[in-house]
């Protein structure tokens, strides 16, 4: 994207197919009822309902039969936000759904028109309101969620050293990009080696490791709970090559790509 971030009106009377995005998204639906099937889980969307994704995520929008779904997109890049909000958010967590209610329901709405309204009519300040009211979205989405929920999520990092934990929220956010150990070592601020030692030594296993369980766990949702061709679920894990993604999905679960798809579609766990 030429800015960082981008906000939308969508008008949605069809099916989108399940996708994902290079780009982070908030949506918000203002009316209409359906089904947001996200990681191949499915929720009930109506008016209130807010989700916040990331390029680890996949969806799909269902919208019932006979409704029209209104929603606000707010897409953006992940250096839109400030770094203390970002590792706040997404310590414990990777996306986040839920549905406002009341009140609640109108101030976030609020909230987006008045980006809407920033967007259509930019002048002086404007980044700066936008950011903030975007960033007050983030912080009240955070709240309603919850600590006590959020500390469930299968990633819990907060005794970690915090250029580690930098490196694996970096991680969970980049991993189907061509990414490396030195890049990532960069990015913390720490030499490759001594990062490398580092993260082994934090989170109990290696770079490279930790790196594929997150490709590999992408792999597996999308097999599970989409028809997508084995060739466009390897490239979108960030594996290079069917050879290397069809040895390495066979080594994690005992069995080919196909083969545990046939096994197990249908399935999201």
């Amino acid at each position: 994207m030429s800015s960082p971030f981008r906000i939308y009106k969508h008008v949605l009377d069809h099916k989108i197919q399940t996708h994902w995005h290079e780009f982070f998204e908030m949506a918000f639906v203002v009316s209409g009822k359906g089904t947001h099937v996200l990681n191949g889980e499915p929720f009930p969307l109506e008016r209130g309902m807010a989700f916040l994704l990331t390029t680890a995520d996949f969806h799909e929008i269902i919208p019932d039969e006979g409704e029209t779904i209104h929603l606000y997109d707010f897409i953006f890049e992940d250096s839109f936000i400030r770094p203390a909000l970002s590792e706040m958010l997404f310590e414990h967590a990777s996306h986040y759904a839920h549905t406002f209610e009341g009140a609640l329901a109108n101030g976030i709405e609020a909230e987006f028109d008045r980006i809407w309204e920033e967007t259509q009519l930019w002048q002086l300040g404007s980044d700066m309101v936008v950011q903030g009211s975007f960033e007050r979205i983030l912080i009240e989405l955070f709240r309603q969620i919850g600590r006590q929920k959020l500390a469930a999520e299968p990633v819990a990092i907060t005794a970690v050293h915090p250029s580690i934990r930098k490196s694996v929220i970096y991680i969970q956010h980049h991993f189907r990009e061509p990414i490396t150990l030195h890049k990532v070592a960069e990015h913390v601020g720490l030499s490759a080696n001594y990062f490398s030692e580092c993260f082994r030594k934090q989170t109990g296993t290696s770079f490279q490791e930790h790196l594929q369980e997150k490709r590999l766990q992408f792999a597996r949702a999308l097999l599970c709970s989409t028809p997508l061709p084995i060739t466009e679920i390897c490239y979108a894990s960030g594996f290079n090559t069917i050879p290397n993604f069809e040895r390495s999905f066979k080594r994690k679960f005992d069995l080919a790509p196909r083969d545990y798809r046939k096994i197990n579609k249908g399935t999201h766990n």
